[in-house]
């Protein structure tokens, strides 16, 4: 059985940050970050999808102006509660004119958007030409990809399971076809690469190691085979 995005996020955002301020999930927003900040220093900044506002918060230290839109109610409430600027809307449907940002980044959301080409044409109409999207995706071409065809479903929250909301792998290549005419791709970037499991990065002396093969991992060719496959693009 599938839920609809909304009602699966309010669901999960009960538990949301449970396990979000340490190990695996710390080591994902802090990789996030250091891609996201060229681009977002100093300017006016958009996160698409911005959920508690665990990275929003963070953005808003480095841009002169840091908003988030997000569909669950239950995820916005929390970001609320941190003081920053959100509004509930899809990435579909941006309440936002056309170039009111400089940057507009969304991670960790994109691969549950069903109509991903809608998404990237409206995160692209919010941009000043001249301006960049930071979009995070989930690769076809790695590890990660493998293990979740195979593992069996993981709770998020009390009766909900990951497999109930929509989620799409993707190819560099697939990204590439989605892109609107005035929108090229700067760069390809990639996270956890080598780790088939998120497992070891909890782990005493093991985590802080895992942690960095990553990093250089990051760092080199291999980032293509990265879990996260984050697209950096201008838009023109």
């Amino acid at each position: 059985m599938s839920k609809n995005t909304e009602q699966y996020y309010n669901e999960f955002s009960k538990w949301y940050e449970n396990q979000r301020h340490r190990g695996y999930h710390a080591f994902l927003d802090d990789m996030e970050l250091k891609i996201a900040a060229p681009y977002v220093r100093g300017v006016e900044v958009l996160e698409a999808g911005c959920g508690t506002g665990l990275i929003l918060k963070e953005l808003a230290t480095l841009a002169t102006r840091a908003e988030g839109v997000d569909i669950s109610e239950g995820m916005l409430e929390k970001a609320r509660e941190r003081g920053l600027t959100v509004h509930k809307a899809s990435v579909t449907d941006l309440p936002f004119k056309d170039g009111s940002f400089d940057t507009v980044v969304s991670f960790k959301v994109l691969a549950h958007v069903p109509d991903l080409p809608k998404a990237i044409e409206e995160m692209a109409r919010v941009t000043r030409p001249g301006g960049h999207l930071v979009l995070e995706f989930y690769n076809k071409a790695s590890w990660r990809y493998l293990v979740k065809r195979l593992k069996p479903a993981q709770k998020v929250a009390d009766g909900t399971f990951d497999t109930e909301v929509h989620t799409a792998y993707h190819s560099w290549d697939d990204i590439l076809g989605m892109l609107p005419s005035n929108v090229k791709a700067v760069s390809r970037e990639g996270i956890r690469i080598v780790t088939p499991s998120y497992h070891p990065f909890s782990l005493p002396v093991v985590g802080p190691l895992t942690c960095k093969l990553e990093e250089l991992a990051s760092a080199s060719p291999l980032r293509r085979f990265g879990g996260f496959l984050i697209g950096v693009f201008k838009v023109n």
